[in-house]
């Protein structure tokens, strides 16, 4: 699989509870910071839900 950096570009702050979730699933915590996971579908799904909040990288392998 490959794998994706995702950042955490934006607050959570005044966003509804299940985006607030979704992101601590991710395992961002904090402004700015990062995690590199694989691509499932079910990670794409939970960076779809909050794609105005992230940036996704796609790394190389």
């Amino acid at each position: 699989m490959a794998k994706i950096k995702i950042t955490q570009v934006k607050s959570a702050i005044d966003r509804p509870k299940d985006q607030k979730q979704t992101l601590f699933a991710l395992g961002l915590k904090k402004l700015n910071a990062s995690k590199e996971v694989e691509a499932t579908p079910q990670i794409e799904g939970m960076v779809n839900k909050v794609k105005h909040l992230v940036k996704v990288e796609q790394l190389a392998n």
